[in-house]
């Protein structure tokens, strides 16, 4: 069926506002709403609860089906699917005049309404009938159709938007503006995407199809940023409604607007962290970690963490993963950092890094759960990956000793600590770590034996920095993200003093590099397993 073509005269700047329509499920800021237009002489339709809530108000309001003549039916699923409706907002007043006198369709000029919250039922678990239930059908059909005439109609959909429809009725004597109308009608459109999606998202999930033959993708604005990775890059963060601890779920209590790479890099550290059950600290720099370590409690954790790379951590994000205390407050208000995110904060901590204003501050109430399912996007030109997320983890029991040496009981838990780690660095990946503390990170390198150099010098410098007599590499263990595909990376760490190795395995030289490790006397584990990160 081909759409009919456009034959009609330009859009009026204003429409006069004489009949309402008001159908909705979130109730917020409906009276108001509902006064402002029948201190207008607005004649307001409305159905069920809305129509309720105004006349309790004292807001004068007509029941729709007293205006099609039709009862609800069908416990309300048909109340609005009405031709007196439909033909009221979707009627052009110029060519279709004619049309609403023959039927007596009266013109609505201002459609208010927002959907079933069926995001919510599925939220909260509710069982599959009750989710199809709150699947919204005369909603999204006038909203669609509202936006679709807003040359003569305004569409409503949000109760964020009810006070620019005030404004506009106060300042334009009853109009609104076809400015207003569009952006509205286009906001209306992104609304009804987003529910669809998240109803075809759901029933996916309901049919088990990880990657269903077409997705869609929606989330919420967030936040307008300054810029982007650079200056010249316009961005913005958008939210997906998915209540996973971290960035787009913090309480922001002090400092600057975040940047996009805080943003990013404020993720990055805070997912690391949530892989330690123990008090644990990472501190990040471009998405990669500079130190982490894990401790008894916070203090000892960030010290150590700091240990690693002080020169690195200036300027860096700290995530840490329990309550921060006062006592690693004052020392980590001793660096120069960008953002610190924590699940919560004693108010001596909040005190305490009060003092320095610029800090971004950000309280999560939780952590993630690395463990959990999730999808992760990247954009290509044309098109866009899914997988996904890197919930992987490595079971000690189904760890395979492929050298002569099995590793000691230390050297086995800092292996352990060590590769969790290397999951979060961008590869090539080489962590060297000691007493669950990374002493080098290698990170993002073309080859993995120019990440295990690059790691093993930048931990002399931090020992030099620290006054120690010997690189904190020196009987360490190393972990990389994936198999060496030569000896060459592995005798690097050799040289950097390490005692103990673990990597996925699965060269063709796999063999070459045990018998280096077995030469070198170091103890080797298989994790079957491994962790790009790009």
């Amino acid at each position: 069926m081909s759409p009919p073509k456009a034959n009609h005269a330009p859009a009026p700047d204003k429409v006069r506002i004489a009949r309402a329509l008001i159908s909705v499920s979130d109730k917020a800021g409906l009276v108001e709403l509902g006064k402002a237009l029948a201190a207008r002489g607005v004649e307001i339709l409305s159905t069920g609860g809305s129509a309720q809530r105004l006349a309790e108000a004292g807001v004068p309001v007509k029941e729709v089906s007293d205006h099609t003549g039709f009862p609800e039916i069908m416990d309300g699923r048909v109340k609005t699917l009405h031709p007196r409706v439909h033909g009221g907002i979707l009627a052009r007043r110029d060519i279709h005049a004619d049309a609403m006198a023959q039927h007596d369709i009266p013109g609505i000029d201002l459609v208010v309404v927002n959907l079933y919250p069926f995001e919510a039922t599925v939220a909260k678990g509710a069982a599959y009938d009750d989710c199809v239930e709150n699947i919204d059908i005369g909603g999204p059909a006038m909203i669609r159709a509202a936006a679709k005439n807003h040359d003569f109609v305004a569409i409503v959909t949000e109760p964020s938007d009810y006070e620019a429809v005030m404004d506009e009725l106060a300042t334009h004597d009853g109009c609104v503006t076809l400015a207003l109308r569009r952006k509205l009608a286009q906001r209306a459109y992104a609304r009804t995407a987003a529910y669809d999606a998240a109803i075809s998202t759901w029933l996916a999930g309901q049919l088990g199809e990880t990657f269903p033959p077409r997705t869609t993708l929606s989330g919420s604005l967030a936040q307008t940023l300054r810029y982007g990775e650079n200056p010249h890059q316009q961005a913005a963060f958008y939210v997906t409604g998915e209540k996973r601890p971290g960035v787009a779920t913090a309480v922001q209590l002090q400092g600057k607007e975040l940047s996009y790479n805080n943003l990013n890099d404020t993720d990055a550290a805070f997912e690391l962290v949530a892989e330690f059950g123990q008090p644990a600290v990472a501190i990040i720099k471009h998405a990669n970690p500079c130190g982490v370590a894990q401790g008894s409690n916070l203090l000892e954790a960030y010290k150590s963490a700091l240990l690693c790379d002080p020169v690195s951590a200036f300027g860096g994000i700290i995530a840490v993963n329990r309550s921060l205390d006062a006592e690693t407050a004052e020392e980590i208000s001793k660096l120069f950092a960008e953002v610190v995110i924590a699940p919560d904060a004693d108010e001596a901590a909040r005190a305490l890094l009060a003092t320095k204003k610029n800090l971004r501050v950000l309280l999560t109430k939780d952590v993630p759960n690395p463990a959990e399912p999730g999808m992760m996007i990247k954009q290509l030109s044309g098109g866009f990956l899914l997988q996904n997320r890197d919930s992987g983890r490595i079971d000690p029991a189904e760890l395979k000793v492929v050298t002569k040496r099995a590793p000691t009981e230390q050297e086995l838990a800092d292996l352990l600590f060590a590769f969790r780690v290397a999951k979060h660095v961008k590869s090539n990946a080489i962590v060297y770590a000691k007493n669950g503390a990374t002493v080098g990170v290698g990170a993002g390198q073309m080859s993995r034996v120019d990440s295990a150099r690059i790691a093993a010098i930048k931990s002399g410098e931090a020992a030099k920095a620290a006054g120690l007599s010997e690189p904190l590499t020196k009987g360490s263990v190393v972990a990389s993200d994936a198999f060496f595909p030569f000896a060459d990376g592995l005798l690097a760490a050799a040289e950097a003093g390490v005692t103990a190795v673990i990597q996925p395995g699965g060269s063709i030289r796999d063999n070459d590099v045990i018998a280096a490790a077995d030469e070198k006397g170091l103890a080797m584990v298989l994790t079957g397993m491994r962790h790009f990160r790009h």
